[in-house]
């Protein structure tokens, strides 16, 4: 983890770089910087999910398949 200034620096340097940008490379990275933001959501929901099998266990195909007729009928 970076410290405050660490970051501060880094955020000046990027915006100096960005202002400079043509359009389409800006177009680029904010496909980049939205893509990563979806990695990262689902990466979460990953270690998530694991975690509540890891707390509460799994549960059998057959048990799901009596669920959904429970719900069906």
């Amino acid at each position: 983890m970076k410290t405050a200034i660490e970051r501060e620096e880094i955020i000046k340097a990027i915006n100096l770089l960005l202002n400079q940008a043509y359009d389409s490379t800006l177009d680029e990275i904010i496909a980049l910087l939205q893509q990563i933001e979806e990695e990262e959501e689902d990466l979460k929901a990953y270690d998530e999910g694991k975690e509540d099998i890891r707390i509460n266990g799994t549960v059998s195909w057959e048990e799901v398949k009596k669920e959904i007729n429970k719900e069906v009928a």
